[in-house]
């Protein structure tokens, strides 16, 4: 099953196929990288940036 949805930062139409909550996906338009918060209804915010831990 394909799910549309609109990218929150370009407004870009974005299509999933079987999206999974907290999957990171790429924006295909914009190239951000975001995480599926919701799958009913389908809902999308920026992923949170990865820190760099240097062997802490």
């Amino acid at each position: 099953m394909s799910s549309q949805v609109v990218c929150p930062e370009c407004e870009g139409p974005l299509s999933l196929k079987s999206p999974m909550q907290g999957e990171i996906v790429p924006c295909p338009s914009c190239g951000v990288d975001l995480e599926v918060i919701s799958i009913s209804p389908l809902q999308l915010e920026l992923a949170p940036e990865e820190q760099e831990d240097w062997g802490e």
